[in-house]
């Protein structure tokens, strides 16, 4: 993927690791995707969930949809739209209650806390 000093990947090198060929109409060539690390992280879980067979990407689609619907902004929110929906799918299948990934969520803060500045997290 890039090769830059900046670690974050763009979005036609990800639609080119995952198969498509399309710039969306927000993300201009070489601009970044992702503003933060836990971004990046919740979109490749969504895509290694997908292909391991858990749900299939109509579905995804569908619940990403129906959470940002619910909760329309101006874009500035869409990963918080796409946690909300990857929530609601590991849940849906069966991977973890909401509760369990909360508790997860607190556990890696508190272990991010505990961690030196460049240190690998380890919960």
């Amino acid at each position: 993927m890039n090769t830059s000093s900046d670690p974050r990947a763009t979005l036609a090198e990800i639609a080119a690791h995952c198969g498509q060929g399309f710039i969306g109409p927000d993300v201009a060539e070489g601009q970044s995707v992702f503003e933060a690390p836990w971004q990046a992280s919740a979109f490749a879980l969504t895509v290694a969930l997908h292909q391991q067979g858990l749900f299939s990407w109509p579905d995804w689609a569908q619940t990403l949809s129906r959470h940002i619907a619910a909760h329309p902004d101006d874009g500035r929110r869409y990963y918080d739209h796409w946690l909300a929906a990857l929530e609601e799918m590991m849940e849906r299948c069966q991977l973890g209650t909401r509760e369990d990934l909360h508790r997860l969520q607190h556990a890696w803060a508190q272990a991010a806390e505990r961690t030196p500045h460049g240190q690998p997290i380890e919960l």
